[in-house]
């Protein structure tokens, strides 16, 4: 399992960040998602820990956590969503007019 962690300052490292969570255990890996167009850091990222305990020592610390002039949120993180890969999405119907959803 990992550990989201938002509110990130867009100029952390990953080795910081690796640093403020190496307190409570061994960090196994640290992600930092950037923006494809930009390159610049998303400010949020991943840390997954050698143990469960560890991860749940470092939310229950760094949740709410003032670091580097911004409040962190730190919980576990949720398996990602498959995205649908139809474009336009949703339920839209042809009319006589054109186009329009059906509620």
């Amino acid at each position: 399992m990992s550990i989201y962690v938002g509110n990130l300052s867009y100029t952390v490292t990953q080795d910081e960040l690796s640093k403020v969570f190496s307190e409570y255990g061994t960090v196994k890996r640290v992600q930092l998602p950037t923006d494809r167009e930009t390159g610049r850091a998303r400010g949020f990222g991943f840390v997954e820990m050698e143990s469960a305990a560890a991860e749940d020592a470092a939310i229950e610390a760094l949740d709410g956590a003032e670091w580097m002039g911004r409040v962190m949120k730190v919980n576990k993180a949720r398996p990602r969503e498959e995205k649908n890969n139809r474009s336009g999405g949703g339920n839209w119907e042809k009319n006589n007019s054109g186009y329009s959803r059906p509620y």
